[in-house]
């Protein structure tokens, strides 16, 4: 049984009443989105494209929209046309409005009518450092090695060798561009690309410099300054503006994105601007309280324990943590967890103490052994007869 065909205005998403505006508005999402070079190898987005095209060389044509408004799918059922979506030929439908700026940005040129030999900026430049916490919390300044490209002074950039000038591209006759055509599901479309012999700068270079060979540019190791800002974190960017690549046709240069990679601390956790440390404390400043000393991105401080703490208890140090990117004179907190630290080696002297003091606290020492003299002596009657109590 075949398969039933979804509505044509539900396919494109559009009213029943909606304009030829809005139907190509549709279409023109809808192609680039599924348009099988854009998605090779996936028969599902294949099906929807041909779907969509299908619905739209139909609801683009007024007389057949007119059919299909009044009879349906059945006003083409039966017909075989040419274009194989089942009785009409979509040869008739224009879609050379629609396809010359999608095939342009799908095979590599610019849009229809734009110009790809004007002056264009640079690539960005990609590279990155490596500090500590430390220096991530309040700010360093770092010098990175790398290869920059500088306009060759042979040629000042041209290409040429000295004495000549590069010659219009006789393929795009200077546009930087050139039109061709492509068989699809809807026949001969047009479209546009970029030129290959000038690569969209409208011009060729016969005779090649001999210091830069034709590139314009020579390659140089070069030192740069990063100013890396206090508060940044791991993986953040410093932009530094014109240290990218040169541009082409007089275009500005590109940026250097430096990324910032920050190494790990050995006690200290960062969380946005906050800082967060483990601290171990000796059960009797846990007791009775008493002075500990925490490390912190400013030094050691002072912290005073109140008597009673119980371990795991956090306690906030104000701003202590990691100053703001976007301003500096706010910073973030840093929270400890008191942690009771349990010695594991004890003199004889400390163990009988640490006994006697027990016995005071609870004998939490014999409280296991108290308990199994109690289950003996009522397992064997000591309270009575009739009164036994057992336990599990």
């Amino acid at each position: 049984m075949a398969e039933q065909k979804r509505d044509y205005y539900e396919v494109l998403g559009i009213e029943k009443n909606a304009d030829d505006a809005a139907i190509k508005k549709a279409y023109r999402v809808l192609a680039k989105k599924y348009h099988p070079d854009m998605n090779p190898g996936d028969a599902e987005a294949e099906k929807k494209f041909k779907e969509a095209s299908e619905a739209y060389a139909v609801l683009s044509d007024p007389e057949k929209r007119r059919q299909y408004d009044q009879y349906g799918h059945a006003a083409f059922d039966g017909a075989g046309g040419p274009g194989g979506f089942g009785g009409f030929d979509f040869n008739s439908a224009d879609f050379s409005d629609i396809f010359g700026d999608i095939f342009g940005d799908i095979f590599g040129g610019g849009r229809r009518g734009s110009r790809s030999n004007g002056p264009m900026k640079g690539a960005n430049i990609r590279s990155s450092v490596r500090i500590t916490f430390e220096e991530a919390v309040f700010g360093v300044e770092k010098e990175i090695e790398l290869t920059l490209k500088d306009e060759c002074t042979a040629c000042h950039g041209t290409g040429a060798k000295p004495g000549t000038s590069p010659e219009t591209c006789s393929k795009c006759g200077g546009k930087g561009q050139v039109v061709f055509t492509q068989q699809s599901f809807f026949g001969t479309v047009r479209n546009v690309q970029t030129c290959p012999d000038c690569h969209g700068t409208g011009k060729v270079i016969k005779d090649k410099c001999p210091d830069c060979r034709g590139t314009g540019y020579i390659a140089n190791r070069k030192k740069i300054q990063v100013s890396i800002p206090a508060g940044i974190d791991n993986g953040q960017c410093v932009r530094i503006r014109d240290k990218g690549e040169p541009g082409t046709n007089g275009g500005p240069r590109g940026d250097l994105l430096v990324e910032v990679i920050v190494g790990r601390h050995p006690i200290f956790q960062r969380q946005d601007e906050n800082i967060y440390s483990t601290v171990p404390m000796s059960f009797a400043i846990a007791a009775l309280g008493g002075e500990i000393v925490i490390d912190t991105v400013d030094g050691k401080v002072i912290y005073d324990v109140k008597a009673g703490t119980q371990t795991d208890t956090r306690v906030r140090l104000k701003g202590k943590g990691v100053p703001s990117l976007r301003n500096k004179d706010i910073r973030g907190d840093h929270y400890v967890t008191l942690v009771v630290q349990v010695p594991d080696k004890l003199s004889h002297d400390a163990k009988e103490l640490l006994k006697k003091f027990d016995e005071e606290t609870g004998d939490s020492l014999n409280a296991a052994k108290n308990v199994t003299s109690k289950k003996a002596e009522e397992a064997s009657g000591g309270k009575g007869r009739g009164k036994k109590k057992l336990w599990k």
